[in-house]
């Protein structure tokens, strides 16, 4: 139980991993009908991270949350919440065997479902968990083997798309302390769930024939994709600055969802965060969906582009249609990686 007057989530550590194996755009360019060149201009990467057969979403997971443990300095949590759209199977979950590889058996474990919008939505999960007493420390995890959804022939997404997780630990604080999570705010429209989708595994679509191909992969109308995340990115950036009383000059640092670098340019550029401010790392990481956030925290906080003391803020856009966003100020914690 969280103590009196501590129930605001507080980033107290944070971690990522990357499956070793890389496919490069001149990879791709070999049995693909694209150039590098192409690719660049399109998405900004050059180079992606992908598992290897045999390697599931919970390998991802474990290795992400243990490194966000021991950027805590902890090894218990009260929770375990997984934010991701390539569960190990459809049922059970798949963080409860996250957990119990962990050492956390018996702790409170669930899944969260909200394509690259995952990590957000995990992260008010999370969140909330501490708010209403339930936990005092939740560890938040976005894993993705989103390769494994991706048609390897269709030129149009498989340069796009690589696998990894990212993982924070919360714990119970006060807001007027680094690392306090402000006010999250989310949004979906499943008017247009068709957009973003996969067509398979699900109630919708039941058969004891075989599927045509298009329905076994993950398929997105990009251009309209592109518009309603630029849109609804722009507009919740902004709520989430006006909910935290700062205006964009405020903002030490853009963390957006890296989908593509144009989108994340389009989103900076209506928010007014000049170039400078934005932190990025989908030339060499690719689109991880829901664990894109959550990496580039480590990654900047790595490298030296996030610091402490920097307002930050964070925002994402996914599948269902749904995104988020929300403001933090970076806490003095050491990524691990």
């Amino acid at each position: 139980m969280t103590r009196a007057g501590t129930n605001t989530a507080v980033i107290a550590g944070v971690g990522a991993h990357l499956p070793p194996n890389t496919v490069s755009n001149h990879e791709l360019v070999r049995r693909l009908d694209t150039t590098d060149d192409w690719i660049r201009s399109r998405t900004g990467i050059a180079v992606r991270h992908v598992i290897s057969p045999g390697t599931t979403t919970a390998d991802l997971a474990v290795e992400a949350g243990g490194r966000a443990l021991k950027s805590a300095g902890r090894d218990r949590v009260d929770a375990v919440v997984l934010a991701t759209t390539t569960p190990d199977r459809p049922c059970p979950a798949t963080a409860p065997e996250v957990a119990s590889r962990l050492g956390l058996t018996g702790v409170a474990a669930f899944d969260v479902s909200a394509v690259c919008t995952g990590f957000l939505y995990g992260l008010a999960t999370g969140a909330g968990l501490i708010a209403a007493g339930t936990a005092e420390h939740v560890l938040v995890i976005a894993a993705e083997a989103f390769t494994t959804l991706i048609d390897p022939d269709d030129r149009t997404t498989a340069p796009i798309f690589g696998d990894g997780a990212g993982a924070v630990v919360l714990r119970a604080g006060t807001p007027d302390e680094p690392g306090a999570v402000g006010r999250t705010l989310l949004g979906s429209d499943g008017e247009n769930a068709d957009l973003v989708a996969v067509g398979t595994s699900g109630t919708a679509r039941r058969t004891e024939g075989p599927l045509p191909r298009e329905e076994r992969y993950f398929r997105m109308a990009g251009s309209q994709v592109f518009r309603h995340a630029v849109t609804r990115m722009s507009v919740v950036c902004a709520d989430a600055l006006a909910a935290a009383d700062w205006r964009a000059e405020d903002v030490d640092l853009l963390v957006a969802h890296q989908a593509n670098a144009r989108i994340t340019s389009a989103v900076a550029d209506f928010v007014g965060i000049p170039p400078e401010r934005r932190a990025s790392n989908i030339e060499r990481v690719g689109n991880t969906a829901g664990a894109s956030v959550p990496i580039l925290l480590a990654d900047a906080a790595a490298d030296g582009t996030l610091r402490p003391g920097h307002r930050v803020l964070l925002t994402a856009f996914g599948g269902g249609l749904t995104w988020g966003a929300t403001t933090l100020v970076w806490p003095d914690v050491s990524p691990v990686l």
